[in-house]
């Protein structure tokens, strides 16, 4: 009897919690470990919401990222994001910005800088956690209307918006969104977890963006576009069959309205055809005849098999839109000073049936710090990676790059030098190690294709290397007989009585047809 009321006593503290509660408690998860990430958090956050607006209705971004100190406040900072979007219908504006995995991204199945509707409602809840204020959104969609705004904190207990205030603002006058959030955060003015860093990286890898910073000193920071041509918009697929798990396919089947196991994988797939699904049905052993929602949990463990056991074509390939070879070669040259550079773009993949891509950007020499570990820049769908790049796969991968065959110092176990490293990995999904976004996880196929990719970009760099390498020689062979050819003129004089003069002229003149005028002058 006393272990029962012991018990019914237990059960009256059992409650759900909404998600929002969970991450009120574990905002770490998200990116807001400390307050010089969260700055960087809440940048990151509105900027690629901004980016994949702009770009999904064809319009260059130009977006600007202000960042005011709160009076009296060390620790406060007011960010400030605007852009020249499409604006947010009004019905909407509140839960996009209020109400978490509230969106369109998480089943689209494409390309995209978000994939679970949590970012920017991560940056209102921080907000309201850390300064007890509203964020204030303003968004306009016509021009001939003016545009719409609301103050709104976080109802977490329920997940859902509240809006404080509401109404018009006649002052902005554009199409857009701007974003106002008052938030405890650590500024720094240079380095790798800056808003300077994070935005010019930002701006390498989105080369059609133009990105306006107003630093908390009021200096403005441009990050010009380095092309005007937009990416092609990635479309989206359809699930494949390749990264199909058991208790996925029993919800699809129980969710289906076909009446056919064919039409039901015909419709709901990418990639299978009526022919291959008769041979599914084939080799699972069931009947066309039996409706996909009547299966029970051994046919469909028999079809999963059959699916993952029958040749069927890798899924499409328009889900995905790189930055392309020559756009992110062209925007590393505007924003890094080298000697050398090269960009791959490696043929699209997949790992578990995802489709992904990988690009590979190097920059050598110029005035790149020759003393320092090699700069790398991980970016996972046009998002610069900050933090846990020790968890990352794409530090695994530079690591297990034998940096030492392309001319590449590795003391450590790291590549050192005058070197940048940028790699970019571009999915319909990709394995985040957390809800912060901020490391891809080590799959097996992934890392492969980023060697593959470091590997054929390194090649270049060495051959440039070597070819530098032998100039030098060259050049220091010159140098030799520049400098002794007074001394070999004034002997040949001495012994075959012509005139010194000319002979200095022939010597000349055969080290130019050998070498070239302009080795000549260098030494000269």
């Amino acid at each position: 009897m006393a272990e029962g009321i012991h018990a019914e006593e237990l059960a009256k503290e059992h409650k759900a919690v909404s998600v929002a509660e969970f991450f009120e408690k574990n905002r770490h998860l998200l990116g807001f470990g400390s307050r010089r990430q969260a700055l960087i958090t809440c940048v990151k956050e509105a900027v690629d919401n901004s980016l994949d607006a702009c770009e999904e209705v064809r319009t260059l971004p130009d977006i600007l990222v202000e960042i005011r100190k709160v009076e009296g406040r060390e620790d406060r900072f007011l960010v400030c994001i605007e852009d020249n979007g499409p604006g947010i219908v009004k019905r909407n504006l509140s839960k996009a910005f209020g109400k978490l995995l509230y969106g369109s991204k998480f089943h689209g199945n494409k390309q995209g800088r978000g994939q679970q509707g949590i970012g920017i409602t991560s940056c209102v809840l921080y907000s309201q956690l850390t300064t007890g204020k509203s964020s204030l959104i303003i968004s306009k969609t016509d021009k001939n209307e003016p545009a719409h705004f609301i103050k709104l904190i976080l109802d977490t207990k329920n997940n859902e918006p509240h809006i404080v205030e509401e109404g018009g603002d006649k002052s902005f006058n554009h199409r857009g969104t701007r974003v106002e959030l008052e938030i405890e955060a650590e500024f720094l003015a240079t380095g790798k977890q800056s808003i300077h860093e994070y935005l010019k990286r930002t701006s390498i890898v989105n080369p059609h963006a133009r990105l306006m910073f107003i630093t908390p000193e009021t200096e403005k920071i441009l990050f010009q576009r380095s092309t005007e041509k937009l990416p092609e918009l990635a479309k989206r697929i359809k699930p494949h069959p390749a990264g199909l798990e058991l208790g996925t396919l029993m919800k699809m089947l129980r969710d289906t309205t076909k009446k056919t196991p064919t039409s039901f994988m015909r419709t709901e797939f990418s990639s299978i055809g009526a022919k291959t699904a008769q041979e599914i049905l084939a080799k699972a052993k069931l009947s066309d005849r039996t409706k996909p929602n009547m299966l029970n949990r051994d046919h469909a463990e028999a079809l999963l098999k059959a699916m993952q056991n029958v040749a069927i074509q890798a899924p499409p390939l328009d889900c995905l839109s790189p930055i392309g070879e020559d756009a992110l070669l062209k925007s590393i040259k505007s924003e890094i000073t080298a000697e050398f550079y090269t960009t791959v773009t490696r043929k699209p993949t997949a790992y578990r049936g995802m489709p992904f891509q990988i690009e590979v950007g190097l920059a050598y020499g110029g005035d790149l710090p020759r003393d320092k570990k090699a700069n790398v820049m991980r970016v996972a769908n046009k998002v610069p990676l900050v933090y846990e790049d020790y968890a990352c796969a794409i530090t695994q991968a530079i690591k297990k790059t034998d940096w030492k065959r392309y001319g590449i110092e590795v003391p450590g176990g790291f590549p050192k030098g005058p070197l940048i490293v940028i790699v970019h990995m571009c999915s319909v999904w990709v394995p985040f190690t957390s809800e912060g976004k901020q490391a891809i996880a080590g799959y097996p196929e992934v890392i492969k294709e980023m060697r593959l990719g470091i590997m054929e970009a390194a090649r270049k760099m060495n051959v440039y290397l070597r070819r530098k390498f032998k100039m030098r020689q060259e050049q220091e062979r010159v140098n030799t007989f520049v400098k002794y050819a007074p001394e070999i003129a004034n002997a040949l004089s001495e012994l075959t009585g012509e005139d010194e003069k000319r002979i200095q002229n022939v010597i000349n003149s055969l080290l130019v047809d050998k070498y070239g005028e302009q080795a000549i002058r260098r030494e000269g």
